[in-house]
């Protein structure tokens, strides 16, 4: 519960173990839950006692101002009165320490202690059987609160179940096996994954293949197949065979547990509603026990001093912000949690409430709309190059020694067409000869860039075998007399990359990435639900307007610089703003990072994606199925209206029974008995956050 409450119920430090927590005890054995139970059942005893000896039920509701008792006369009275007093005593032991340190030690005003104090003073007032009724409720409410905020909690460190206990790991020298604990994994272990099992931290596969199923962690519904040197992530299952794999990571220290912390420490975050819910219930307390204390004095002066001294505790608990206290925090952590179980990290309750407002997504083309799998299609060498005996391949070449040293996702495409050696396709007018793998030499060595400079959005430069190389954009270098096969290539939704010799056009290399097979499904739903989709990309406009087409989006913007896509960002976010819309950036690479920074919601397409771009991001999806940003997007706005639900309903609750205490339509026990029920119908609300739609 917030500090507003004034009881000890305060959000756990994220924790660092990567153990899961042990399961909770039932509520027969946990203290917390059993303390309230007596005192319910103290209470009701008291109460069916009453029923029966109605000196009983009188007694314990004496008037005697000044702390003076008179016991009743009969056994059953007597009987009635202890078991009011010990069902208050009960429930009282579970709020009163707590709002008297808050008090005295913190300097700090929380319900507890009003609630403290209007069972004192019902007591004073020979209200017991009502001071009892206050107490049971209270610390029952209290009890489920905690219970709600636990189980939300706990939905998130199951994550950490999906590791195993122990790993098999392989004897590097003689083959032999061991079981040893997952969390003395090291890097570097060659582990045994068995048919089904799961892979205890994150590896790369040795195997030449594999299926696995990765549901669980990243949300992807189907499995998928993954070759040797790939990553897997902990959690997997291997599917339908053993599988063996090299552990990257700590056992104690993966994927999972990173995603566990970030998650725990997001959940510690307030966004605008808990803020604005803290604020609210920090200044009604002080404000309440103002206005009781005006009740009291001036109704004392005008009138029965019993009778407004007992208005002016009903007004305490009816002013009391419970429900509104926790109408926040138990709705975002119960939301967190139960998206991180589907592969969305959100790092923040302030990025989970805004993420629920998006009216826009701008995504990025390369690696997120696309499969992330660009090839070269075509290398072909300029006329002066091939004069010189030089051919398409040595172009090729020439641009992997640069893109050897960038992170871009076109780079590893160049790199490994350079290494198939799956040379040029031909002009249109068949000029250009093709060069077969076959005719080159697969001892070839590829050669080797010094003084490699990388300018984002502006391409590369170096020196190779001591000419002066230079990578880029057609926009950034010209393609001479290259010029049409650029547009040619282009047209057919080719990303194109100019190579420059000492200064001249050299080629250009042809690579394409195709679309997600998701991707128009995703466009789709997102317009459905009244979402519009922006289209951002360094690449051609071209080739971005192909792809677009076949995505289904309309927006595009195209040929930009990482700082134009962050301008891009900037414009649509303020156009959205407007409209009380926020504006999401989706992206994976680092030229993506500016742009993510500067939107509503920045999201990370991918926890293996760039450190940059998931440092940028508000949320980061730990697979690569675009068909999961509709959804997150549905269940943060569902997050967002059980917010607004239970703050309207919390604020409601206060300004009905206020005046009904002022003017002593509802007596303590009924305003008791309101506002806790309306506090247990927030708490309740809010965990329906749990309920991923996913």
């Amino acid at each position: 519960m917030t500090s507003a409450c004034g009881c000890s119920h305060d959000a756990p430090e994220p924790t660092e173990s990567s153990e899961p927590e042990a399961p909770p005890a039932p509520w027969w054995r946990d203290r917390e839950v059993l303390v309230p139970v007596f005192s319910g059942i103290a209470l009701a005893a008291a109460f069916l006692i009453g029923l029966a000896a109605p000196d009983a039920a009188e007694s314990a509701s004496e008037e005697t101002l000044g702390g003076t008792w008179i016991l009743p006369d009969s056994a059953a009275g007597i009987a009635s009165l202890a078991l009011y007093w010990l069902a208050l005593l009960l429930g009282a032991s579970t709020f009163v320490p707590g709002a008297l340190t808050g008090l005295f030690r913190h300097r700090r005003l929380g319900i507890g202690l009003l609630m403290t104090i209007s069972a004192i003073g019902a007591v004073l007032l020979g209200y017991v059987a009502e001071a009892a009724a206050l107490a049971f409720l209270y610390s029952i409410s209290e009890a489920l609160e905690d219970k709600a905020m636990d189980r939300a909690r706990r939905g998130l460190r199951s994550l950490l179940s999906l590791i195993p206990d122990t790993a098999t790991v392989i004897d590097p020298d003689c083959g032999s096996r061991r079981t040893i604990p997952a969390r003395e994994i090291r890097p570097g272990m060659r582990l045994a994954v068995p048919a089904g099992g799961r892979v205890p931290t994150d590896s790369l596969l040795d195997d030449a293949h594999a299926t696995v199923d990765s549901s669980s962690v990243t949300g992807e519904s189907i499995p998928v197949e993954v070759a040797a040197g790939d990553e897997i992530m902990a959690g997997v299952i291997a599917v339908g065979a053993p599988m063996t794999v090299t552990a990257t990571a700590p056992g104690d220290d993966n994927s999972l547990t990173a995603v566990v912390r970030l998650v725990e420490d997001a959940q510690a975050e307030k966004g605008d509603r808990a803020r604005i819910a803290d604020r609210i219930a920090r200044s009604l307390v002080p404000g309440v026990l103002v206005l009781a204390a005006a009740v009291a004095i001036i109704g004392s002066l005008l009138g029965d001093p019993v009778e407004w001294i007992t208005r002016a505790l009903v007004v305490l608990v009816a002013a009391s912000p419970c429900a509104l206290a926790i109408s926040v925090p138990v709705t975002v952590i119960s939301a967190i949690g139960a998206a991180s179980r589907f592969g969305v990290v959100v790092k923040s309750g302030a990025a989970f409430e805004r993420l629920g407002a998006i009216g826009r997504v701008a995504i990025d083309k390369t690696g997120t709309l696309t499969r992330n799998e660009p090839t070269v299609t075509a290398a072909i060498a300029s006329e002066s190059i091939l004069e010189r005996g030089f051919t398409a391949d040595d172009v090729l070449d020439w641009a992997a020694a640069l893109e050897r040293h960038s992170t871009h996702p076109l780079a590893a495409a160049i790199t490994a067409g350079a290494l198939r050696r799956e040379a040029s396709t031909p002009r249109a007018d068949g000029t250009a000869a093709r060069v077969d793998a076959a005719e080159r030499e697969a001892t070839t060595e590829p050669p080797v860039a010094v003084d490699v400079r990388e300018r984002a959005g502006m391409g590369l430069s170096g020196t190779v075998g001591g000419t002066a190389i230079a990578v880029g954009s057609p926009r950034k270098l010209g393609p001479g007399d290259l010029a049409d096969e650029v547009h040619r290539l282009e047209a057919d939704g080719n990303t194109v990359v100019v190579v420059h010799r000492d200064g001249e056009p050299a080629g250009i290399i042809a690579v394409r990435d195709e679309l997600r097979p998701e991707a128009a499904e995703t466009v789709a739903a997102l317009e459905r639900a009244g979402i519009g989709v922006t289209m951002l990309t360094g690449d051609n406009r071209r080739a971005a307007h192909t792809l677009a087409k076949q995505a289904g989006i309309g927006d595009v913007r195209a040929e930009l610089a990482p700082r134009d896509k962050s301008d891009a960002v900037t414009e649509l976010a303020a156009a959205g703003h407007g409209r009380g819309q926020g504006v999401a950036m989706i992206g994976d690479g680092i030229n993506d990072a500016p742009a993510l920074a500067s939107a509503d919601i920045g999201i990370a397409m991918g926890a293996t994606g760039s450190d940059a771009a998931v440092e940028s991001a508000d949320v980061a999806f730990t697979g690569h199925d675009l068909r999961l940003l509709p959804k997150a997007l549905e269940h943060a706005r569902r997050g967002r209206r059980i917010m607004e639900q239970n703050i309207g309903l919390s604020l409601l609750i206060i300004v009905g029974l206020l005046p009904l205490a002022l003017t002593g339509v509802l007596g303590l026990a009924a305003v008791v008995f309101i506002h806790e029920v309306a506090e247990v119908v927030v708490i309740l609300n809010g965990l329906r956050a749990a309920k991923a739609k996913i």
